[in-house]
């Protein structure tokens, strides 16, 4: 049994599959501190359960999420630096992960929520989503890697236009632009989503590729080559596990191709 870390996010199992639900549609699912901590939470939990082979993340309908909660600040007093470094950071987590995490955007997804996005190993939208980063336009600064990883996803000159405008950019355009791997119809999203869970290999290697792929990032090309030649020079293989997979993959490779997404 799955016990729900907060009252507005809702966990429940797929088979291998946790599926994540942030729950608070009337605060445009905003994540005030003790849901953030109890988000991370949630990520790390996935992350050391064997039984979990990919975390799914997603919303309730309108929104994914419009990011902190930004009332939950007090108002008024002086106005005073915020040192994030101390504070629940999802992003973090989600990029922490080596259990692969899916974000299922079914709806606007600004800000903070554009960094949930951003941060998981895939991100899936819905016809209906559309993201934007509204930092600056609230005069304050992205602090879940957003700067980061935009322009790595978008290209820079795309991400300087979505920070510094606020404009939204709609599914379609996503999907173009490589800020999402897949847009389907609405009532698709969530099966979709799990369908591409589904199909993640259960193998060890998933989670070494992952890290291959996180450190490699950034580096030149000698440098990530070099990185990969290392790891795989101390891995240990068995190599007659290795022949019996080979002959299996080598049978899905004759199998025609899905037009229909995952299965």
């Amino acid at each position: 049994m799955i016990i729900e870390p907060h009252p507005h996010l809702r966990l429940r199992d797929d088979g291998a599959v946790r599926v994540l639900t942030i729950d608070r549609p009337d605060a445009k699912n905003a994540l005030d501190v003790a849901m953030r901590e109890a988000f991370v939470e949630t990520v790390a939990a996935a992350d050391h359960d064997p039984a979990v082979r990919c975390l799914v993340i997603t919303a309730v309908d309108p929104v994914f999420s419009a990011g902190v909660d930004f009332k939950e600040r007090a108002p008024g007093g002086p106005p005073r630096a915020v040192d994030w470094a101390f504070r629940p950071d999802p992003g973090a987590a989600l990029r922490a992960s080596t259990t692969p995490t899916i974000c299922a955007v079914n709806g606007a997804c600004v800000s903070g929520g554009l960094e949930i996005a951003l941060s998981a190993t895939f991100a899936v939208a819905s016809e209906r989503a559309r993201f934007a980063d509204t930092h600056a336009r609230l005069n304050v600064v992205p602090a879940w890697g957003l700067t980061a990883l935009l322009p790595r996803a978008v290209g820079l000159r795309k991400a300087r236009e979505m920070s510094i405008t606020g404009a939204f950019v709609e599914a379609d355009e996503a999907l173009r632009i490589g800020l999402v791997n897949h847009v389907v119809a609405h009532d698709d999203l969530e099966p979709f989503a799990l369908g591409l869970a589904a199909s993640v290999v259960d193998q060890p290697a998933v989670a070494e590729v992952l890290r291959l792929y996180d450190r490699g990032d950034g580096l030149g090309r000698a440098e990530a080559l070099a990185l990969e030649r290392d790891w795989v020079a101390h891995r240990v293989t068995d190599v007659a596990a290795f022949a019996r997979l080979g002959s299996e993959t080598a049978k899905d490779a004759d199998r025609p191709n899905r037009a229909d997404g995952p299965a």
